[in-house]
């Protein structure tokens, strides 16, 4: 059975789903149905951690090779785990498997990624706390606690060692390193640069029309909750509700509900530019873009 022959690898609330449903267009690509099956990052075991929301993952190898049993022609064959550049393991894992993987990696301004995925984790109602200072002073506590990687919002922005560690195991000719800003700024051009990359026709035009996991927050928690987690009242009209129906009303409360958040406070900002300026010096070497622009500490 089939194995990817190509990863977009993260960072994590770096325009990721949107890669993966540009990509996912070209004839002859073929992407898994399911983002983020997170197989690399925990492989043969079980995610145990302690906080309110345990990963996702499909960590069985033919339960894994299942994913891709739809490839027919296609060329390239992947799947999108932004865990996998934050996992020590992941890169190993890859290399063992598909030694000749093509990676694509999108990094972001880690301050600005930092607090979309706390937006994110808000937003989906498994963060506690609304403010986002407090939410980064809880953040080394919440480790030591093993709370699992989604709530790391800080420590998944240290870029450098992330990368490296797939620039040690594979060759520079097989990894292919994007910003967040490309990706706003000329969607198709950089779908199509993929596209030769992986040595699958270039001139297709994707329809890049619509962003995906935009960053909103919830106008109210209480309904927030009631949308995304069990209740009694949801299973009564269950039977009596078709379950496409059902999608379609949650999706439709769950937008309603959802606004545009309100600008980081510049105080957090300038703090957390700060912790990040060394890794972001280091970072621009490794990859050979400017990153300077993310050194400034205005929005």
């Amino acid at each position: 059975m089939t194995l990817p022959n190509f990863f977009v690898i993260g960072a994590g609330k770096s325009g990721t789903t949107s890669l993966w449903r540009y990509l996912e267009q070209h004839p002859e690509v073929y992407m898994s149905a399911i983002k983020e099956p997170n197989f690399f990052t925990f492989e043969g075991g079980v995610p145990d951690f302690r906080g309110p929301r345990t990963p996702w993952a499909v960590t069985d190898l033919e339960a894994y090779r299942a994913l891709f049993a739809g490839v027919s022609e296609e060329k390239a064959i992947g799947e999108a785990s932004a865990y996998y550049l934050y996992s020590e393991e992941a890169p190993k894992r890859i290399r063992h498997h598909v030694p000749d993987a093509k990676l694509v990696a999108v990094l972001r301004n880690p301050v600005d990624r930092a607090y979309s995925h706390f937006l994110y984790r808000l937003a989906q109602g498994g963060e506690g706390l609304t403010d986002f200072a407090q939410a980064l002073d809880a953040e080394e506590e919440r480790v030591r606690e093993r709370w699992g990687p989604s709530f790391h919002y800080k420590r998944r922005g240290f870029y450098h060692e992330q990368l490296s560690r797939y620039y040690d195991l594979f060759g520079p000719e097989q990894i292919r390193v994007y910003l967040y800003e490309d990706l706003k700024e000329d969607p198709v051009g950089m779908t199509q640069s993929i596209f030769r990359f992986l040595g699958v026709d270039d001139a297709f035009v994707p329809d890049t029309s619509r962003r995906h996991n935009v960053a909103r927050i919830p106008r109210s928690r209480a309904l927030q909750a009631f949308i995304e987690k069990p209740n009694p009242f949801k299973s009564v009209l269950r039977p009596f509700l078709p379950k496409g129906l059902r999608k379609r009303i949650a999706l439709n409360l769950r937008n309603r509900n959802l606004a545009k958040p309100p600008p980081m406070p510049e105080g957090v900002r300038e703090g957390l530019t700060e912790a990040y300026r060394e890794d972001i010096l280091k970072s621009q070497k490794l990859v050979g873009r400017d990153l300077s622009g993310w050194l400034s500490k205005e929005a």
